[in-house]
C-alpha cells in the first residue's frame, strides 16, 4: 500500500511514517499543505499504474499553506477519487461531518489508536481498489482513443507521439468531453501549484496537442473558447 501523509506534527508524522513502514507499506510524509496537495496529485496520476495502486492519504487538518479540508475539497473538485482518511484534534461530532461531507472517505480524531488506524487503511484500500476496477481502462471521442493501461493515445488507428505532460492534458480533457477547462484548471491539475500562474505554458501545449491530433483530421476536436478556456468536443458538422 502507498501512503501519503499530510502531517505538520513532526512527532506525529515520525510515529506514523516508521509504523506504517514496519508494516511493510510505501511512506511519503509531507509537512506543508500546498506541498502536500501537489504530491497527491503526482500520486494520484501515479495511481493509475500498478506501481502506483492502493495509495491513501492521510490528511491532518490544521497545516501551514493550506488546510486539509480545502486540499480534500481541491482534489475531490479536480477528480482525484484517492481515498482520503482525515486525522485531526478536531473531534466533534459537527467537525467530523463536516470533514465527511466534503469528499472525506473517513475521519479518526486524535489521539488514536495505531491498530484502529491499520484496520481503518486496510478498509480504505479495499474501497479504493474497487473504484480502480471501476474506471474506464479506455477512453474514446470520434476516433481519438486513449489507453489510461499503456499511456498511448492514437487517432484514426495511427498512433500519436506524445511527451507524458500532452498526455496528462489529454487524459484530463478526454476525461469529461464537452467540459470546459480553463487555463488555471488545467495548470493545476497538470503542473501543480509550483508553475506560475502566469505562464503561457498551457497555451503553448494545446497548441502542440492540437497540431498532433487536429491537423488533417476531418473533425477539429480541440476547441478554443476566447477567453475562458478550451474544450474537447466533436461538434456535428465538424
Amino acid at each position: 500500500m502507498n501512503i501519503l501523509i499530510i502531517e505538520d506534527d513532526q512527532r506525529i508524522a515520525d510515529f506514523l511514517g516508521r509504523g506504517l513502514r514496519a508494516e511493510g507499506h510505501r511512506v511519503t510524509v509531507v509537512n506543508d499543505g500546498l506541498q502536500g496537495l501537489d504530491t497527491a496529485r503526482h500520486l494520484a496520476r501515479e495511481a493509475r499504474t500498478p506501481e502506483g495502486a492502493n495509495t491513501i492519504l492521510i490528511l491532518d487538518l490544521m497545516l501551514p499553506g493550506m488546510g486539509g479540508i480545502e486540499i480534500c475539497q481541491t482534489l475531490r473538485a479536480e477528480g482525484v477519487a484517492m481515498p482520503i482518511l482525515m486525522l485531526s484534534a478536531l473531534a466533534t461530532v459537527e467537525d467530523r461531518v463536516t470533514g465527511l461531507r466534503l469528499g472525506a472517505d473517513d475521519y479518526l480524531p486524535k489521539p488514536f489508536d495505531f491498530e484502529e488506524l491499520l484496520a481503518r487503511l486496510e478498509s480504505l484500500a479495499r474501497r479504493g481498489r474497487e473504484l480502480q476496477r471501476a474506471a474506464p481502462s479506455r477512453l474514446a471521442l470520434d476516433d481519438l482513443v486513449f489507453d489510461r493501461e499503456r499511456m498511448q493515445a492514437s487517432r484514426g488507428g495511427r498512433p500519436l507521439t506524445l511527451t507524458a505532460k500532452e498526455l496528462a492534458l489529454l487524459e484530463l480533457m478526454m476525461s469529461a468531453p464537452g467540459r470546459l477547462f480553463s487555463r488555471e484548471r488545467i495548470l493545476a491539475n497538470v503542473w501543480g501549484n509550483s508553475e506560475d500562474p502566469l505562464t503561457n505554458v498551457v497555451d503553448v501545449y494545446i497548441r502542440r496537442l492540437r497540431s498532433k491530433i487536429d491537423d488533417g483530421a476531418a473533425t477539429p476536436l480541440i476547441h478554443t473558447v476566447r477567453g475562458l478556456g478550451y474544450r474537447l468536443e466533436a461538434l456535428p458538422g465538424g
